[in-house]
């Protein structure tokens, strides 16, 4: 007998509102939000994580929102499509929207690199 296979669950929030415990001054506060356990949200979670453990090691907090659960939580952030990310902090805010596997895009918008 085989056991399921596993599911890749991504993180919930159960509000925007709540507030990481001890964030570090000069981190980033990321907003990931997804509908569901879609492939191209579990790609975008899976996409961010590896860059913010190259790039931001220690210095970032994730939020994982998904609008299946809360709708009402898109309108704060004015997210119009999905998977989207907003930056929070560092200011000002900005959104990446996509899957996040274009990692020179994803680190231009939240200006880990310059543009070329």
């Amino acid at each position: 007998m085989t056991a399921p296979p596993k599911k890749s669950a991504l993180p919930k929030v159960a509000t925007a509102k709540a507030k990481p415990a001890r964030i570090k001054k000069g981190s980033y506060i990321l907003r990931l939000y997804v509908a569901g356990q879609t492939p191209k949200c579990k790609a975008a979670f899976v996409n961010l994580k590896k860059i913010c453990e190259e790039h931001l090691a220690g210095q970032y907090h994730i939020e994982v929102i998904d609008l299946l659960e809360n709708p009402k939580l898109a309108q704060g952030d004015q997210i119009l499509a999905i998977p989207t990310l907003v930056r929070k902090l560092p200011e000002p805010v900005r959104k990446i929207i996509g899957d996040l596997s274009n990692t020179e895009r994803v680190l231009i918008g939240l200006d880990l690199q310059q543009r070329e």
